[in-house]
């Protein structure tokens, strides 16, 4: 039998469990449906429904290079394939980074080491690599023999660049005449030996040959960006440290590099993009970019009084919270400009432009495809960024000459 005093403390005990599935009842009875479905809305904000997408290859992973370049460059290649009525192919991005590599070395021991030798590069790498040495398939030339399951060039870039500064610091007083042969051996033994001959689906093939079936013409593809410190509707060199091709690109007014992107897209173009993503606005994570106007005016009544309360931090926190759809700035040509004179927008990185989408809202954003993997993303791989964003943040964007409009094309003489 139990005494008192156990008698009494089994029963507090089963008093103390019925007070806390009470509460925990009453706790699960005041999260309604809507509540949970409200809370559900304010974790993905963000809601697009597209509204046109340009057909593309998948998603693929760059994993740890700095090869964004080529990812994007020869992804638009492949969506060039498929509005030609070519199929669809997944062509070898190493492919690319190897040949540049190769003539960046040549150029970098010229140059005394005065530029930059590292594993960025520009759009027009890809071009030049197709019109000076052809393409292949990605399964004839991975890239991958270091055993890895992805593309890691940490090491290799490191060695790229300590070979080369040997060959500019030695005590020969001239240069040897198989120091690039020396190199050359250095890139097949990280990427592997180059792929003079191959077969593709029962053809015996060379780079250039394969590039020639393809029928992609290099001399088709241009470069724009916008920026008042060169003249309009003339090619300028990219003031740009990986732009170790000294490539021109095509200078408009802000509002014609806009047009041009609309334009692409409506007729059936990518366009591979090179922007800035270092900026708060860029968020991977959530699958948007955006840029945000902290200092709002046009609002009134209680949503004036409760942002003008705010202080600037917290004004700030708020709008790069991504919780809720905010006004953005409406960006200027001397804006653009001032970010990029004070390196506040960079040469990150590249993607592709394949498509446009809009939010709840009516906001209208670009999808763009991303070289990161797919693996966990809110988006499998694609971002949406709004249009400030690209107005304010692109540094230059690659597309066809004939994706450009009319008009535009008669002042940069295309």
């Amino acid at each position: 039998m139990l005494t008192f005093t156990a008698l009494f403390n089994q029963t507090l005990l089963k008093m103390q469990k019925g007070i806390l599935l009470m509460m925990a009842a009453l706790m699960l009875g005041m999260i309604s449906p809507a509540a949970a479905q409200e809370k559900e809305e304010e974790k993905n904000a963000y809601e697009f429904t597209e509204i046109k997408v340009i057909p593309h290859t998948a998603v693929k992973n760059q994993y740890r290079s700095g090869t964004c370049w080529s990812f994007s460059g020869l992804g638009m290649f492949e969506a060039e394939l498929i509005r030609m009525g070519k199929g669809e192919y997944d062509l070898s991005e190493i492919f690319i980074v190897r040949n540049a590599y190769s003539d960046k070395a040549k150029k970098y021991v010229r140059l005394h080491g005065n530029l930059n030798m590292a594993g960025g590069g520009g759009f027009s790498d890809d071009v030049y690599v197709l019109k000076t040495y052809g393409l292949v398939p990605e399964e004839v030339y991975s890239g991958k023999v270091i055993g890895e399951e992805d593309h890691v060039h940490g090491e290799m870039d490191a060695v790229f660049k300590a070979y080369t500064d040997a060959v500019i610091k030695n005590k020969n007083k001239k240069l040897t005449p198989v120091w690039h042969d020396g190199f050359k051996s250095l890139l097949d033994t990280y990427l592997g030996e180059y792929p003079y001959t191959f077969e593709y689906e029962g053809e015996q093939y060379n780079p250039a040959g394969f590039a020639d079936d393809l029928e992609l013409n290099p001399d088709d593809y241009v470069e724009i960006t916008s920026y008042t410190h060169q003249p309009f509707y003339k090619p300028f060199i990219m003031q740009i440290p990986d732009n170790w091709m000294w490539s021109k690109t095509y200078n408009v007014p802000l509002d014609e590099m806009m047009e041009i992107v609309d334009y692409a897209l409506d007729n059936g173009y990518t366009i591979a993009w090179g922007a800035d993503v270092s900026d708060k606005g860029f968020s991977w994570k959530n699958g948007v970019a955006i840029i945000p106007d902290v200092e709002i005016e046009d609002l009134s009544g209680t949503e004036k009084e409760r942002w003008e309360d705010l202080t600037p931090g917290e004004r700030k926190k708020a709008m790069y919270s991504f919780e809720e759809i905010v006004p953005e700035k409406t960006i200027t040509q001397e804006m653009r400009q001032e970010s990029y004179n004070n390196y506040e927008t960079t040469d990150d990185h590249g993607m592709l432009i394949v498509g446009k989408a809009k939010d709840q809202k009516g906001n209208i954003y670009y999808k763009v495809k991303n070289s990161w993997g797919t693996e966990g993303h809110i988006y499998d791989g694609y971002i949406y960024v709004s249009k400030p964003y690209i107005a304010y943040k692109t540094m230059n964007y690659m597309l066809h000459k004939n994706a450009i409009p009319e008009n535009i094309r008669e002042k940069l003489n295309l």
